[in-house]
């Protein structure tokens, strides 16, 4: 039976104008029922939750002051969104987050209007907010009116340097504009960095923290009872933190810290910024992540993303596991390979547990480096690292791998320098949905001159394939991996490195040939065992190698074969695109091959579980075994499930 709290006042809001009719009082009893209501939902769907409870009473604050949607309000990386998405229309489906057809994790503009903008990845609000601002001022579309634009960004995100490109724009242009900096000392992992240590000082000293009057904001904000001590204060804060702020010298009006769980001090500071702002101004608000719910709180992450749980103890339902995760594989073999070699080091960007570099961490921490969140920087660094004469390992996700393309091709492929990297997260991923899918990664890197790509098929290969990208030392590699449990492979003892650009047959046959790039080479196997019961034996060959490719191979199979079809977890453009390529490039097209190539759709495809969004993708055993036959000229096709997007 679900435990569902009870919520009298929360039940009343159905919208954030209903709160409008709200004593501050109330408010306050508002804030904890909402806050009980975020805990009982994500005990039931599983998701982010220590983040949005650190922003519970910024939450009602801001929506009890501001009048959304004409007001912007714009949640930096949205994992803080859920107590926002109940009070704006969407309690009812709230126990649908992250579910195929339901909520998404993050905000989402065809979600619904109180969504201003999308997010996911990290420190794009300042951006987006100050282009409101000034679309506001020019005219720009008013279908809800033409109001505030309010960032909401954390600490974590201020490591980032898009913020400051931001924040040095915002403050060149003097537009009204608010930024809420939500300080709670992490992201997803600790904060690392001078900025983190730079805010820890602004309220680190006992006296200030007791001095309520300036925590309510800058002098002349302030009703004239308290701007003398105000003052006082304020001045006080400047001798402890070397003369003033570094938001001051951007530009912003800089208000705080303020105690971002006190109501009185959130609504004093937000109404009066309401009436009285007019340039940029940053309101520095001290939160706790996990905040209220003593599991999330004791947690070494506070809760950020959780599986279902259990109310009362926190404890989480995670499925036992039936073989090692892809991402502890890749871990423990690069622990190994730095056993033996000390030039080897890892750079991760604000993810040290998600791609596996915590252990890495624990045991060589001169050698392992978080850059916090910035991927840009994590890139260039490590290509710095590469020219140093070390062997550096850039682990990041695939979709964060994006954010530091530019990087990747002028300060590493142009240079040749020898950066490996690890790509987790490659394909689709589950309930993270679109903004997390890893689909681009082999398209964008296997167009660079001398940059090698591989795909790991299995937990068996991934070890094979960070034994490769350690010996390598003549440019640039990478190779990709999927989120989740590898297959239960047996794990090899004496682990080589593959020879460079060589695949590898795993099934002989005839007619149709199946050249897999990744772990969709479980799906193929499904599928071959499908086609023998008709009586169809193809032959399958793991591909290994998107670049360079095993040219012998694929020709190979070309000449021996009818036809030849690619399978891969990728965009357009990636490994098949490259096999066309050779293939017409031989004229083999010439002498009737029939080529096929299954890769991703062109469409974002929402959240669901990972099977049914390759259902929508099209690329499940069913799918192949299809494709092998349309080839072959059998009329059997599966439909395609319909994209939701």
């Amino acid at each position: 039976m679900t435990n569902r709290p009870e919520t009298p006042l929360l039940d009343q809001v159905k919208v954030p104008a209903d709160m409008k009719r709200l004593s501050d009082a109330e408010l306050v009893r508002l804030a904890d029922e909402l806050r009980a209501e975020t805990i009982s939902a994500v005990s039931e769907t599983g998701g982010h939750l220590g983040a949005g409870l650190g922003v519970v009473e910024l939450t009602v604050a801001l929506h009890a002051v501001f009048d959304a949607p004409k007001d912007r309000i714009i949640w930096d990386v949205s994992h803080q969104c859920y107590p926002h998405k109940i009070l704006t229309g969407r309690r009812d489906r709230i126990r649908t987050l992250r579910t195929k057809g339901g909520l998404s994790g993050f905000t989402k503009r065809s979600e619904s209007p109180y969504d201003p903008f999308g997010a996911a990845h990290s420190s794009t609000s300042i951006s987006a907010a100050l282009g409101f601002a000034v679309a506001r001022d020019l005219g720009g579309a008013p279908e809800h009116g033409l109001g505030d634009a309010i960032a909401v960004i954390g600490d974590g995100a201020m490591s980032a340097g898009m913020a400051y490109e931001a924040m040095n724009n915002a403050g060149h242009l003097k537009k009204r504009l608010i930024v809420i900096l939500n300080d709670n000392e992490m992201s997803i992992a600790p904060p690392v960095g001078a900025m983190s240590a730079y805010l820890s000082k602004l309220y680190a000293g006992a006296p200030f923290q007791e001095l309520k009057a300036a925590a309510k904001g800058a002098v002349s904000f302030l009703p004239p009872p308290l701007r003398e001590g105000a003052h006082r204060a304020k001045e006080m804060l400047k001798h402890m933190t070397v003369g003033g702020t570094l938001f001051e010298e951007l530009g912003f009006s800089y208000l705080g810290p303020i105690d971002g769980h006190d109501m009185e001090q959130l609504l004093a500071v937000l109404r009066t910024v309401k009436s009285r702002a007019t340039g940029p101004i940053l309101i520095h608000a001290i939160t706790k992540k996990g905040k209220g719910y003593a599991p999330a709180e004791e947690a070494s992450d506070k809760g950020h993303a959780t599986a279902k749980f259990d109310m009362v103890t926190g404890k989480q339902a995670k499925a036992k596991s039936n073989a090692p995760s892809y991402t502890s594989v890749f871990a423990n073999a690069l622990l190994d390979h730095a056993a033996k070699d000390s030039r080897i080091c890892a750079v991760t960007a604000a993810m040290p547990d998600g791609t596996g570099l915590s252990k890495f961490m624990e045991r060589y921490a001169s050698r392992c480096f978080d850059v916090g969140i910035a991927e840009q920087h994590a890139v260039t660094f490590a290509a710095g690292l590469a020219a140093g004469g070390l062997r550096p390992f850039c682990a990041l996700y695939s979709t964060f791998l994006q954010r530091g393309y530019d990087q990747v091709v002028h300060d590493v492929a142009i240079q040749r320098l020898p950066v490996r990297f690890a790509i987790d997260r490659a394909g689709l991923v589950g309930a993270d949905g679109s903004t997390h899918a890893g689909s681009f990664d082999v398209a964008f890197l296997a167009n660079l001159p001398g940059f090698v790509v591989m795909a790991a098929s299995d937990e068996a290969e991934l070890i094979r394939m960070v034994a490769t990208a350690a010996a390598h030392d003549s440019g640039p590699i990478a190779f990709r991996f999927p989120r989740g449990e590898g297959v239960g492979v047996e794990m090899p003892n004496d682990v080589k490195p593959l020879e460079i650009g060589k695949g590898r047959m795993i099934q002989e046959g005839k007619g149709v040939a199946i050249l897999s790039f990744g772990t969709r080479l479980q799906e193929v196997m499904l599928a071959c065992e499908a086609l023998q019961a008709r009586g169809i034996t193809p032959t399958v060959a793991d591909a290994r190698f998107a670049k360079p490719l095993d040219r012998d191979l694929i020709l190979r199979l070309a000449e021996t074969h009818d036809a030849l079809i690619t399978v891969e977890e990728g965009a357009v453009g990636g490994f098949g695109s490259h096999v066309a390529q050779l293939l017409g490039d031989e004229g083999v097209f010439d002498h009737g091959l029939k080529y096929r190539s299954m890769v991703l759709p062109d469409i974002f495809i929402d959240q669901a579980s990972p099977k049914d969004m390759y259902d929508v993708a099209g690329m499940n055993a069913e799918h192949i075994e299809a494709k092998v036959l349309n080839v072959m000229g059998v009329d059997v096709l599966p439909a395609r499930a319909e994209s939701r997007n």
